[in-house]
């Protein structure tokens, strides 16, 4: 007799199958959703593999977001006190995991002279990644607090 999984186990299933998806999803459509600006110069082979690395790290790190999301969106729900700061951490570390893919591809295909998109960068992604910081200090702050 065959059982079903626990939804705690099923959950983790999805989370683990949705992870290694969008991992390798992100990573095979990087170049197709940013394409290289025309005339855009490209590293020196000798630095290709650091670059491509870095993307592979990236979409790995999108896919853990993914599963994150999925496995941690249940514990927020059940969020006691401060219900406000729990989600915070939630979505917080959500970004912190999913927006290297976007931010890494956003800075290669941008004009070195394009200020204006580079701000933008800074204020999608750098200004939230800071407040992410703050948000996850204060919870461990306060984790460490209530555990004394």
């Amino acid at each position: 007799m065959t059982t079903l999984p626990s939804p705690v186990r099923a959950t983790r299933i999805t989370a683990a199958f949705a992870a290694g998806a969008a991992a390798l999803a992100t990573f095979a459509l990087s170049r197709v959703v940013w394409p290289d600006p025309p005339g855009a110069i490209t590293p020196p082979a000798d630095l290709l593999p650091y670059f491509l690395s870095l993307s592979v790290v990236e979409s790995l790190l999108f896919g853990a977001g993914v599963a994150y999301a999925i496995v941690g969106l249940p514990v927020a729900r059940r969020a006691t006190k401060p219900a406000a700061l729990d989600w915070a951490v939630y979505l917080s570390v959500c970004f912190m995991l999913l927006s290297w893919w976007p931010h890494d591809n956003m800075h290669r295909v941008l004009a070195h002279h394009d200020f204006a998109g580079l701000a933008r960068i800074e204020y999608l992604f750098h200004v939230p990644l800071m407040v992410g910081a703050a948000c996850v200090a204060l919870y461990t702050l306060q984790a460490r607090r209530e555990a004394r």
